[in-house]
């Protein structure tokens, strides 16, 4: 590292707006900040779903009932017996 180019690296308080504190270092004495991670919703579990549109109840009102169904067992075996692409090629 070159010496004079880099910034004082110095012991710095971190405040959240719901006053959290944390000690740590930074090159600023004193950084505040809206939300941190003992109060943003996501981290603390209370996060809700914001459906304005309604899109995730017609969601799940068209698939409430439907299942996946499985490939039919005949069309498999139709397909194991057909040989594959360019293996009928003859060896000269």
């Amino acid at each position: 590292m070159k010496k004079g180019i880099h910034p004082a690296y110095k012991d710095a308080t971190i405040v959240c707006a719901c006053g959290f504190t944390v000690h740590t270092r930074a090159t600023k004495p004193a950084i505040h900040v809206e939300i941190c991670s003992n109060c943003h919703p996501f981290y603390t579990g209370k996060q809700k779903l914001l459906d304005s549109s309604g899109m995730v109840d017609k969601f799940t009102k068209r698939y409430a009932g439907k299942t996946i169904k499985a490939p039919k067992k005949e069309a498999q075996a139709v397909q194991k017996d057909k040989p594959a692409p360019g293996a009928n090629s003859q060896a000269k």
